[in-house]
């Protein structure tokens, strides 16, 4: 049985009312012994996920030791970026593989794009009601 899970859009910018809310994700990213529970934005106009830099370090990954470089575009194709696989984890879902562009880049979001996250999940987004719900792939 495909369990789904709804979530709530998190509030960002509480100056501009309903626009300030995005849906972000609460997922564990996992690297050998390393995980890290943090906030991942769902980009469906993203074309692959992003990893910050910082979050990278934090799950013990090294820069030197990633040998397949990507390009990004867009506001981050100044920064170089480095292709890394992670597990994910959300709540009491089955671990899944998750492929992300490493970028240099520390002050944005971690970000869910269509490579691999909306391979790996069906996503609704209903934006009035400021929710999103997860279904995993059959």
């Amino acid at each position: 049985m495909i369990k789904s899970q709804r979530f709530s859009y998190q509030q960002i910018n509480q100056r501009i009312g309903e626009a300030g809310y995005l849906p972000f994700l609460p997922i564990t990213l996992i690297n050998d012994h390393n995980s890290l529970t943090v906030s991942g934005l769902l980009d469906s106009g993203a074309t692959v996920n992003v990893l910050p830099y910082n979050l990278g370090r934090q799950l013990g990954l090294e820069w030197e030791k990633q040998t397949i470089s990507m390009n990004l575009t867009g506001n981050l194709a100044n920064y170089e970026s480095r292709a890394v696989l992670l597990t994910g984890k959300i709540n009491d879902l089955a671990p899944f593989n998750l492929a992300f562009a490493w970028t240099k880049a520390e002050n944005i979001s971690l970000i869910l794009g269509q490579v691999n996250f909306f391979i790996e999940f069906d996503v609704c987004f209903y934006r009035s009601q400021l929710l999103f719900e997860i279904t995993p792939k059959r």
